[in-house]
């Protein structure tokens, strides 16, 4: 797909110079010139700086108050002569805080710093993904995604004690049984679905009202991409599937994805539902797409720009897959 990599979070360049995270030395002089991204639990910090709906993300110095009690940085990479960092700083407590907020498909609420002025606050990236530039998405993304790995990943998998930080902050050392661990990522299947001039699409009960979205589904060990689409959309609404061709991928670190863009012609179009795994799922034509995109249809309401479903659904309204 030539358009592959404009999608969120993709496609930026950045130089993530992995040629340098094992030397601790070097690591230590970058950080100390660089800046570092605080995240507070997995919120980035950003800053609007304008009306105009531009969001930026916001960094600090290494030695910033607002870093205390911070846990080690990560090294994502350089950017255009600037070492980049991110640091969790999830332990500090504002006042008002609750740790046990409700979840909600997207965290309205924006946390600010008292060591900052009020323009820079802690929010939701997926509110904010499809606002930031093609950099700022890829650290975003990849910030989030690694230090919600450490944050999960505290002690080794194989004995159980707690592991040491190392590589800046892409591995992680048992100091008593000496295994080595490395960041996941989750292979997902996400698939545009069609038959003729119609569209596949589902809802989980989760999700907002009016809420529809591609299929998608986790790959399992031992299984192709396209036998995953095959799978997972049979599982789901009982739709068999024949042709499958990769479009694009987009790293999606909520928590920690990678999601492999197919389109897949279905070879069937009753629909089955898996109450286990969905609402309700219905076939959409181009003209009723057009609708939902421009928020005029009756039951489906646009989907979140920045997904990579929305992306897709987008490109094949406009005939843009190939």
């Amino acid at each position: 797909m030539r358009l592959a990599e404009t999608v969120t979070f993709g496609g930026s360049g950045l130089d993530r110079a992995a040629a340098l995270r094992g030397d601790a030395a070097q690591i230590a002089r970058l950080l100390a010139t660089g800046q570092v991204l605080p995240l507070w639990r997995s919120k980035p910090l950003v800053q609007h700086p304008d009306a105009a709906g531009q969001v930026e993300l916001a960094w600090v110095a290494a030695g910033s108050p607002v870093l205390t009690g911070a846990k080690p940085a990560v090294f994502l990479g350089i950017d255009d002569g600037v070492a980049r960092f991110a640091q969790d700083i999830s332990d500090w407590q504002p006042e008002g805080a609750v740790a046990g907020e409700p979840v909600v498909f997207i965290d309205p609420n924006r946390q600010c710093h008292p060591a900052l002025p009020d323009k820079y606050g802690f929010e939701d990236l997926r509110g904010v993904m499809a606002l930031l530039t093609p950099r700022a998405a890829e650290l975003a993304a990849t910030a989030k995604a690694i230090l919600q790995w450490h944050a999960s990943h505290g002690f080794c998998a194989s004995c159980g004690v707690a592991s040491d930080v190392i590589n800046a902050g892409w591995q992680r050392s048992c100091p008593a049984c000496k295994a080595q661990h490395f960041p996941r990522t989750d292979p997902v299947v996400i698939m545009l679905v069609q038959r003729g001039n119609r569209l596949l699409l589902g809802r989980s009960a989760p999700w907002p009202e009016g809420m529809y979205s591609l299929l998608a589904g986790f790959v399992e060990p031992g299984e192709t991409l396209e036998a995953a689409v095959r799978r997972e959309v049979f599982e789901e609404t009982g739709v068999t599937v024949g042709a499958v061709r990769y479009l694009a991928s987009q790293p999606w670190p909520f928590p920690a994805s990678l999601m492999f863009g197919c389109i897949a012609e279905a070879t069937s179009d009753t629909i089955t539902l898996d109450p286990a795994e969905l609402e309700d799922a219905l076939w959409v034509t181009r003209e009723e797409l057009v609708a939902v995109l421009a928020g005029q249809h009756p039951k489906i309401k646009p989907g979140r720009k920045g997904a990579i479903a929305h992306f897709l659904m987008r490109n094949w309204l406009a005939d843009r897959l190939d």
